[in-house]
């Protein structure tokens, strides 16, 4: 019995070497069907729950059906599309709200902090009704689920651009908010990973790739329609163009879910086996959760925290503004290194790179270039893994799932984050902020440590 990467292969009594992650064919490579006849063919291929048996005739077949299911990945039209619904959703919720903020406040009079809280309430919503988002994933596939977002997106985005007051507003926000929950990542991980199983992870790290250029393209994009029409018709120009394009991207790219399932009993699946490995569980939502806190608050704080350490106000923007660039980078050498590593290990060096990332910046401003470049390329892997590793210790019918119940603590912490992050910003400084953010990223260093020994004790 043997653990490399993330397979488990048994044959009689003697192990057999696995390839990296997700290659199935190397099976066939190394077993012959002579030496399948003289062992028994007894092959089990365990990646968490799932496995793959090859025995003899009609289980050679499904495990032929299995195999080339396996194969099955998203073409490069299909992940350039889900990669440009990303942007335009993430464009027209999450990120809209910076752009508009200003605009809103100086015409409406409101309180910059309530047209803030209807985002964080958004945010809220949006992961209370993440483990929704994962069951109607897997009992009913994600294609209709991801195209609806859009208008759902649509209609919420066009309601904030007609609010007269602040609680219709608020209200817009909430509808966003459930546009997110089955718009954004979390609903798109769970949906690929449902249909392509491992070979969904090279997808996945092209696709935040993209999508790692929403702020770079909508936020100039939004600025421009605010300045030429204002900020309601650009909320309203927005919505329309959700409306229209995001729903014939998701079902142009996404296939059919062809094979029929017992779709009730993989939620149950899900339930009966997170309460077998439930520690796992919560080490990894714990670490997921607290990387997504760090994210918030650097995302939000950022400059304002570099403006007290003595940084002007353009030198912050720029350096801020490398976190992007960074992301991206990171992607980039997922893709063409992180194929051949168990998820294990980026999601170890992400939080590494943050902690790293945060401690130069807490030392000198003078390192604080570096330490956000160091930051933003940590960041970057922390969403890839947040998608790829959770498929890889979990079986791919219950990964909507999985993925959904991970999502609810981390998104409801990123809604308190700002509040929080203010609150100890204005009462104990940028410093004291500062010391928070890296002890949180030291803890987090900690848990994916952790996390890595346990699901090695589970799967070896």
């Amino acid at each position: 019995m043997l653990w490399h990467g993330h397979c488990l292969i048994e044959m009689g009594k003697r192990p057999t070497r696995c390839g990296a992650l997700g290659n199935v064919s190397m099976i066939g490579k190394t077993i012959s069907s002579r030496e399948r006849k003289i062992a028994g063919c007894a092959i089990t291929l365990r990646r968490g729950l799932q496995t793959l048996n090859v025995g003899n005739d009609p289980d050679d077949q499904k495990c032929g059906m299995i195999m080339a299911e396996k194969y099955n990945q998203p073409s490069f039209l299909s992940v350039f599309l889900l990669g440009l619904a990303q942007i335009l959703s993430w464009g027209g919720s999450f990120f809209v709200m910076a752009v508009l903020v200003t605009p809103i406040v100086e015409d409406t009079g409101w309180a910059r902090q309530w047209v803030y809280g209807a985002l964080s309430i958004s945010i809220l919503l949006s992961g209370l009704l993440s483990p929704w988002m994962g069951k109607l994933i897997s009992q009913h596939g994600g294609r209709r689920v991801l195209a609806s977002s859009g208008l759902v997106l649509s209609v919420g985005l066009f309601a904030a651009g007609m609010a007269t007051n602040i609680v219709v507003f608020v209200i817009a926000w909430l509808v966003i908010g459930l546009g997110m929950a089955i718009g954004l990542y979390d609903a798109l991980f769970a949906t690929l990973g449902k249909t392509y199983g491992a070979q969904s992870r090279a997808a996945i790290s092209k696709i935040t790739l993209i999508s790692g250029f929403a702020t770079t393209i909508s936020w100039p994009v939004v600025a421009w329609l605010v300045q030429a029409w204002g900020w309601r018709s650009a909320c309203e120009i927005f919505a329309l163009v959700l409306a229209v394009t995001v729903a014939p991207l998701y079902l142009i790219s996404i296939p059919r879910d062809s094979a029929p399932r017992d779709n009730v009993k993989h939620v149950q699946k899900a339930s009966s086996f997170l309460d077998g490995q439930r520690s796992v569980f919560r080490v990894m939502t714990a670490a997921f959760t607290l990387a997504a806190i760090i994210m918030t608050a650097v995302s939000i704080q950022l400059i304002s925290l570099l403006q007290a350490q003595g940084v002007g106000l353009t030198a912050a923007i720029g350096i801020a503004a490398l976190i992007g660039p960074a992301q991206v980078g990171a992607r980039l050498l997922d893709g063409f290194f992180g194929k051949e590593l168990h998820p294990i290990w980026p999601t170890i060096a992400s939080a590494v790179l943050v902690a790293i990332g945060l401690a130069f910046v807490l030392a000198s401003p003078l390192l604080a270039t570096i330490g956000i470049l160091v930051y933003g390329t940590g960041s970057g892997m922390r969403a890839i893994v947040r998608g790829t590793l959770p498929m890889a210790l979990f079986d791919k019918d219950i990964y909507p799932v999985v993925i959904g119940k991970i999502a609810r603590p981390a998104l409801m912490a990123q809604a308190i984050t700002p509040l929080v992050g203010g609150w100890i910003q204005g009462r104990w400084g940028a410093g004291f902020t500062l010391e928070v953010l890296f002890l949180l990223a030291v803890i987090n260093v900690v848990l994916v440590i952790v996390l890595f020994y346990k699901a090695r004790a589970v799967f070896a």
